[in-house]
């Protein structure tokens, strides 16, 4: 953030002639974000810029057609999801977080309407972005969102853009979803049922995503997440942890990312030395074009909810988890899911 801010004072003259340009003869229209900062848009929002991954998950399946760029590029696995004239558009980078900067040039070039950042709230953020916006001549917004809050932050952001009908179609979607699990979900904790997990990550498998992180939301949601730590870390990445841990925990079922050692783990006498792997309860999470569970916590953790809840409690499922991910697919990416992209996917 420190060297972005930097750049944008090195090049604050050509940043003043764009703002002129970009705003010039434009009807505008006054928006407030969830830090409470009043910002002028656009009266049509027409270019979109977003902050980094989180926020180009939300967004993508809402209004494709408006991104000038993405914060991070799609693997090739995840590229079969993502239609051919999307993939074309440049690589911004992203503004917080330690994996690079966003590209200040590539910024100023693309001439976004607005920036968006989706996610929670960090110190300093407010008078950050009002730095940005002043620097820049670009408003840059943020909205709060959780996995939880997905309805919410859609509408809001359908009221942005001016296009209530597909939010309210997104938005719409992941509120069925997240009524059903919890529906269930009351069902499981009134009879007792409520299984414990584990959340594996890392190259050996043995970091975890504890109980307390925002990463491991939907793990708590729908299981007793056992990995119970003094000090939960801010991070993705999860908390190192090693195989005694593992033992003392004894969870019912073990998940791993789907770039852990999932499929090192059978017959590996220090894995076997877990129930969940002697009973063969350990599973991959299924991947694309983001991971189910987190990889980061965002709307395709919708799925996440459904694929581990009929894992875990098959007996209280009433829906075709098939029907709900192509369902889901279908609207989110307009991606028509083959009996063999389901299969791929759910290993």
């Amino acid at each position: 953030m420190k060297k972005f801010l930097s750049l944008l004072l090195s090049v604050c003259s050509l940043v003043m002639l764009l703002s002129v340009c970009a705003f010039a003869d434009t009807a505008e229209r006054e928006f407030t974000d969830s830090l409470g900062r009043t910002v002028l848009l656009p009266e049509k929002v027409e270019k979109i810029a977003l902050s980094g991954p989180l926020t180009q998950i939300y967004v993508f399946p809402l209004c494709p057609e408006l991104l000038v760029g993405f914060s991070t590029a799609f693997s090739e696995d995840a590229e079969k999801y993502i239609p051919d004239e999307y993939l074309k558009l440049p690589e911004l980078g992203q503004l917080y977080g330690g994996k690079g900067t966003m590209n200040l040039e590539a910024l100023l070039e693309a001439d976004p309407d607005v920036v968006l950042d989706l996610g929670e709230a960090k110190d300093g953020m407010a008078e950050d972005l009002d730095r940005l916006t002043e620097q820049t001549g670009i408003p840059f917004i943020h909205i709060n969102i959780t996995v939880s809050t997905a309805p919410e932050a859609y509408r809001i952001l359908g009221e942005l853009i001016g296009d209530s009908d597909k939010a309210g179609q997104l938005a719409d979607w992941c509120e069925k979803t997240f009524e059903r699990v919890t529906e269930i979900m009351e069902k499981i904790d009134a009879d007792g049922a409520r299984k414990s997990v584990v959340y594996c990550l890392g190259p050996k498998g043995l970091n975890v995503l504890a109980n307390g992180s925002f990463h491991a939301e939907i793990v708590s949601m729908v299981a007793e997440n056992a990995a119970v730590v003094d000090t939960v870390v801010p991070h993705g990445d999860g908390n190192e942890t090693d195989m005694e841990q593992l033992i003392l925990w004894e969870p019912d079922v073990l998940i791993f990312q789907h770039n852990s050692v999932f499929d090192k783990i059978a017959g590996d006498e220090t894995w076997e030395q877990l129930r969940a792997v002697r009973e063969g309860e350990y599973y991959k999470i299924p991947c694309g074009p983001y991971g189910w569970i987190s990889s980061p916590p965002a709307v395709q953790c919708y799925l996440g909810m459904l694929w581990l809840t009929d894992i875990l409690y098959p007996e209280y499922v009433d829906y075709d988890l098939k029907a709900e991910v192509t369902d889901y697919y279908k609207l989110f990416y307009g991606f028509d899911m083959t009996d063999a992209d389901y299969s791929e996917l759910i290993g």
